[in-house]
């Protein structure tokens, strides 16, 4: 089952069904595995952990590199190895996808890829050719980035751009086939979005986010340090930017953000929209199911 996507009240929502289940929630929030993101990232209180058991939240340290692929790899351990209803809430439509969806992510080395990023086009292109003759019918071969993606999965995965497109999993991931048993249920505030993100800020402001903000300089990594509000309030503490801009940069990011999210949403013809006004979400996310 799945609790998602993007609005004030799922988390209460994902909480309420857990504790009628006698479940778990596993979050689906790709900044809530950071350890000191926690005002920014609305992650669980200790109060709310103590309703119900939470996995994916604070799994490392905000300066090391946490990759979708670990994060799937993880999240299918924990609901394989659940004993109990697992309730997936967030956050993320990717992270929602790799864990429930036959999602591959290909490998990558940064060494290679710099590389490869330094070659000629050329060369790349006619090994590329060379493994795969049909290779141009899956891959733009005029696009430097494209062909050096290609050629860095060869190298590391021995799999061209041919057999790639040829797994299965492709087709399932395409059709929205899940590989496990779930109910999906999104909660979209419509026209009142606008005014629960400025809401949502202003609450994070009070909480005490400018602390917990300053508090992570110099140690927030390439993606902890991408997150938002963390990465457009950051210069707030440094003295480059006011206050002020800082948290309309943020309600911006913010917006664009859920924005991206909802349009990822209302993709997947699984979703299950709910009534955001309806005084028991949680009751209608049971009796659907």
């Amino acid at each position: 089952m799945v609790v998602g996507p993007t609005a004030a009240g799922k988390s209460e929502v994902a909480l309420q069904v857990a504790e009628r289940l006698g479940g778990i929630v596993v979050s689906l929030d790709s900044m809530q595995v950071y350890r000191g993101m926690d005002i920014g990232t609305a992650k669980p209180t200790p109060a709310d952990r103590a309703r119900v058991p939470h996995a994916m939240i604070d799994l490392v340290e905000p300066s090391e590199e946490y990759t979708v692929r670990q994060f799937q790899a993880e999240a299918r351990r924990v609901i394989d190895e659940a004993d109990r209803p697992v309730v997936l809430a967030g956050g993320s439509g990717l992270h929602m996808r790799a864990v429930i969806d036959p999602m591959e992510f290909l490998p990558t080395d940064p060494d290679l890829r710099s590389q490869l990023e330094a070659s000629e086009l050329e060369p790349l292109v006619e090994e590329l050719v060379a493994a795969d003759p049909e290779a141009g019918t899956h891959v733009d071969l005029a696009n430097q980035r494209r062909v050096v993606r290609a050629v860095e999965v060869l190298r590391l995965s021995g799999r061209t751009p041919s057999v790639i497109a040829a797994d299965p999993s492709r087709r399932a991931v395409s059709e929205y086939e899940s590989l496990y048993p779930c109910r999906i249920f999104g909660i979209d505030p419509g026209e009142d979005l606008p005014g629960r993100i400025e809401q949502r800020i202003q609450a994070m402001i009070d909480r005490g986010l400018m602390d917990e903000v300053a508090g992570l300089r110099g140690r927030l990594g390439r993606t902890a340090g991408q997150a938002v509000g963390y990465a457009q309030l950051m210069p707030v503490v440094t003295g480059e930017m006011s206050l002020a801009d800082g948290v309309a940069a943020t309600r911006k990011a913010t917006w664009e953000l859920a924005r991206r999210q909802r349009a990822w949403f209302r993709r997947d013809p699984r979703v299950r929209w709910l009534d955001p006004l309806q005084t028991d979400a949680a009751a209608a996310v049971m009796e659907a199911t």
